[in-house]
């Protein structure tokens, strides 16, 4: 299930508390510890090619686009 699946039936079920117990109790989205959830660009927030090097977290299509800004030299 989606984020915006679960926000969707939050409000579907907002004004009922016996249901949105029940719901809240089977169906929320866990906090994740590791995993591809985790690891995003904090740029784009894609997942596709994240580049943990030097702790950065940009992708790698990002991380063209700003290195020169970041101080990063390009050498032939």
């Amino acid at each position: 299930m989606t984020t915006t699946h679960y926000s969707k039936m939050l409000k579907q079920i907002g004004g009922k508390p016996g249901k949105l117990a029940k719901y809240n109790k089977h169906n929320v989205p866990r906090k994740r510890k590791f995993g591809k959830e985790l690891k995003k660009c904090r740029r784009c927030g894609s997942a596709s090619a994240p580049n943990a090097m030097f702790g950065l977290r940009y992708c790698r299509q990002c991380l063209r686009e700003v290195a020169q800004k970041i101080g990063f030299k390009k050498f032939n």
